[in-house]
């Protein structure tokens, strides 16, 4: 191959890589708008014990450690080094919303509830409506019929009289045969 056709080669080869280069560049722009329409999936993550705002109204001091678990729940934290303090904590990841933590702290005195320290906790209707904000709300269908359409509805089936069954026998046939 002559010297001048190589050179041509090799520059045509040169060119074909900086044009590669400079596309691979303009792509990650690319690649990046398209990764920020695509987004991937993430669970709703709910864990620890849901304390609300009527069920702390509910716990008074001088309650039992029993009354106490029967209204909060069992509770997500008991340290045998801290006998006398249970914690409730709870916290709620969900997709596009800041994480929310919340903590109920009871302290005891012997057996008695002696206080309870909490952070602002919202009341079950409150965290219902927050579980519900990512749902779309479709139409009810509604659940009766009317007068007509009951009328046209087959009328039901009188159940058979049945036999009674036979009595029970006084004594049951061994579970093995008495020879061996």
């Amino acid at each position: 191959m002559p010297h001048l056709q190589r050179s041509r080669v090799c520059l045509s080869l040169l060119l074909v890589a900086c044009a590669t280069l400079v596309a691979c560049g303009s792509l990650n722009g690319a690649g990046n708008s398209i990764a920020s329409v695509v987004t991937p999936y993430k669970m709703e993550i709910v864990q620890g014990n849901f304390v609300s705002k009527e069920q702390a109204a509910a716990v008074k001091p001088g309650m039992s450690r029993t009354q106490v678990r029967d209204i909060l729940g069992t509770p997500l934290l008991a340290s045998i080094f801290h006998a006398d303090r249970w914690d409730y904590v709870f916290t709620f990841k969900r997709q596009g919303v800041e994480p929310q933590a919340r903590r109920v702290t009871v302290f005891f005195k012997g057996d008695a509830l002696e206080r309870m320290e909490a952070d602002a906790l919202p009341s079950e209707t409150e965290f219902v409506s927050l579980l519900d904000s990512g749902r779309k709300q479709g139409k009810v269908p509604v659940l009766e019929l009317s007068e007509e359409e009951l009328k046209q509805l087959p009328a039901p089936v009188k159940a058979a009289e049945s036999k009674p069954l036979p009595p029970l026998p006084v004594s049951y046939p061994p579970l093995e045969s008495s020879s061996r």
